[in-house]
Parts: structure tokens; C-alpha cells; sequence
């Protein structure tokens, strides 16, 4: 299959072509809204004033009112609205202007949306996203890691891209799919300058729209990283600075939380015998725990020391920017934590 990208008045990319990894989610709701004439969009000052983060810019104009819907300020009504529509045959996308808000969503996510397709069989194709994480200084109400409340909840999926490549692939795949799928963005990335690139067409594109499939970004074989969402880059800064030490590191991005690749943690376990656990998410009940599980499960005799964890401290996201930068695992955090697992 491929796709082609005629220009239009909201997509950006520089003389090479090459996206941010907004434009590149901006890019894939288009062809969606094009593609599909059951999808429409809604969510706080997206239609006039085109989202916070300006991602849906211009699409108003293109589409129109009926499709590009501004909502009242009303988490809880806004999925509801969604999923009514999604059980009438509609493909709603529903933005949070920040992933923290879902929380006043939540009963219509976890004890409706998830349960639909267990309780009489009926889809509910919604996909609900918007920016997540922390490093930006937003604070604790604007920055929180918002996945594991609802990974751990049967009938959601939950992906978290860290490329522009899965932007754009992973957010066609969400749309495509027929369960409610909860899609964060990693707000730090959608202007990061660094992460610019091409957006993925036929047998590459196929490749990556797999929800539940996950990625290895860096080739190693001393120790692996799993990690996911904006962390994946701070891994792969760390381990260019260890590999002048001789430390050889493999990166895993899991890509989607849930679904879950446990056989693709399995095969890099086998590879690398020695793993760091990373996410911005506090450590206490984190996602960690439950690849650490998955690993003791499948993959312990191919352990040759004990699975590390590197996450944020068990409390709120400061504010402050110094204290945010304590906060997260940094870049030098987790070179030091590779080196003690190397030496271990």
C-alpha cells in the first residue's frame, strides 16, 4: 500500500520533506478525515482556535463545523458524546486538551467504553488523545504519566509513540481499530527539531501500524533498555555516551502498553541478559513492575543479574524546572545506571 501527501494549508515540512512529530499526527488525522467519511474530531478549542498545541490547525476550515467539533469544557460528556456516536456507526477522535484531564473520563472509559464489546459484543471505535508527560515545566496538573491507569484495564488499548514514524503510523492503526484505544503524545516531542523525519508509505508504513508490536531502536548485546515515549531518547543519548566505555546497549521501544509485546521483551532478554527498566512514571506500581513480571515469567533463566528499575520519585510532578529535572531520569541518570548494571 502507499500513500501519497498532496500539500495543504496545515502541513509543514521543511524542503526535505521531513516532519515534526506533531505534523506528522496533524498529517495522519487528515487522510483519516479524508478517508473516512464517519470520522469527525472533537474536543476543547480545536475547531476556531485549533487545539492548545495548535495540532489541529486549519483543519476547521477544511472539513467544516460537522466534523471539527469544539466541545464545553466537559471531560466526562465529551467521551460519552464519543462513544453514543461510535455505537451508531460513527469514528470519533476525541483530543484532551492535556492527558491529565482524562481522569474526569474516566468511568466512561473504564466501566463503559472497555466493557462494550465483553458485555454484548458491540465496537466502540473511539480513539481518545492528547498530550502526556512532563519536561516542559507544566507542573503537577498539566504533566502527569497518565498510562497506567488505564493499561491495566481490559478492552482499552494504550499506545504511547515516540517517532515521528509511530506518530504517524501507530495513530492511523488506533483509528482503524475497532476497540477504544487511549493514544498519548509526549508533549516534549511535538516540536523537537531533532526528531524530524519522513513519514513511513507502503511496506515500511505496513510495517509499523501494529498495534502491540514492539521495536528495537538500537542494536546491543551487553544489556537492554526498555523504555517507551519521550525516555526512548534519552536512552539512546545515554548510550552513545557508554559506548565509549565499551558498553554495547540494545534499545526496546514497547510503542503500545496494550497490548503488550511480552514475546518481543522475551527476545531481547535472550539477546542482552542484563535490563534497565525506564519510564518517566513514578516507580511506586509503575509500568516497570509489570515487565518485570513478564521477564521473571518468560525470560528468567536468560538473566545474568537482577532486573533495574530507573523511574521518577514517588511524588507529584514539580513545577519548578530544576526540580522537574530531578524529577525525571535524566541522560546522565541512566548512563550511571547502565554502567552499574554493565559491571554487575
Amino acid at each position: 500500500m502507499s500513500f501519497t501527501l498532496p500539500p495543504i494549508p496545515y502541513e509543514h515540512p521543511d524542503a526535505s520533506g521531513q516532519h515534526t512529530y506533531l505534523e506528522a499526527l496533524r498529517v495522519a488525522l487528515r487522510h483519516e478525515l479524508e478517508s473516512r467519511e464517519n470520522l469527525y474530531l472533537l474536543g476543547e478549542d480545536i475547531a476556531q482556535y485549533g487545539g492548545a498545541f495548535k495540532l489541529t490547525e486549519g483543519m476547521l476550515d477544511a472539513f467544516g463545523p460537522e466534523r471539527i467539533i469544539d466541545t464545553p469544557i466537559a471531560e466526562g460528556g465529551i467521551i460519552g458524546t464519543a462513544i453514543g456516536s461510535a455505537l451508531m456507526g460513527m469514528r470519533p477522535v476525541v483530543e484532551m486538551q492535556f492527558m491529565d484531564f482524562i481522569s474526569c473520563g474516566f468511568n466512561q472509559l473504564t466501566n463503559f467504553a472497555a466493557k462494550c464489546h465483553y458485555r454484548w459484543g458491540a465496537s466502540v471505535p473511539i480513539v481518545v488523545r492528547g498530550p502526556g508527560g512532563g519536561l516542559v515545566g507544566g507542573g503537577p496538573f498539566h504533566s502527569q504519566s497518565m498510562e497506567v491507569y488505564f493499561a491495566k484495564t481490559a478492552g482499552l488499548k494504550v499506545v504511547m509513540p515516540s517517532s515521528v514514524k509511530d506518530a504517524y503510523a501507530l495513530l492511523r492503526a488506533a483509528i482503524a481499530d475497532p476497540d477504544p484505544v487511549i493514544f498519548i503524545e509526549h508533549k516534549a516531542l511535538y516540536r523537537a527539531p531533532q526528531l524530524r523525519d519522513t513519514l513511513p508509505v507502503g511496506d515500511e508504513f505496513a510495517s509499523l501500524a501494529q498495534l502491540g508490536k514492539s521495536r528495537v531502536v538500537r542494536t546491543g548485546k551487553d544489556l537492554v533498555i526498555i523504555t517507551y515515549g519521550a525516555m526512548v531518547h534519552r536512552a539512546l543519548e545515554a548510550a552513545e555516551l557508554v559506548q565509549e566505555q565499551g558498553i554495547d546497549v540494545q534499545i526496546l521501544d514497547l510503542r503500545t502498553l496494550s497490548p503488550l509485546d511480552a514475546a518481543g521483551i522475551a527476545e531481547s532478554v535472550q539477546t542482552c541478559s542484563k535490563v534497565l527498566l525506564l519510564h518517566e512514571d513514578t516507580k511506586d506500581h509503575g509500568f516497570a513492575g509489570e515487565i518485570c513480571s513478564i521477564i521473571n515469567e518468560k525470560a528468567f533463566e536468560w538473566l545474568d543479574a537482577p532486573v533495574k528499575r530507573l523511574t521518577a520519585p514517588n511524588t507529584p510532578v514539580p513545577y519548578h524546572s530544576q526540580l522537574e529535572s530531578v524529577f525525571a531520569p535524566s541522560v546522565d541518570a541512566i548512563k550511571q545506571a547502565v554502567i552499574e548494571l554493565a559491571h554487575y
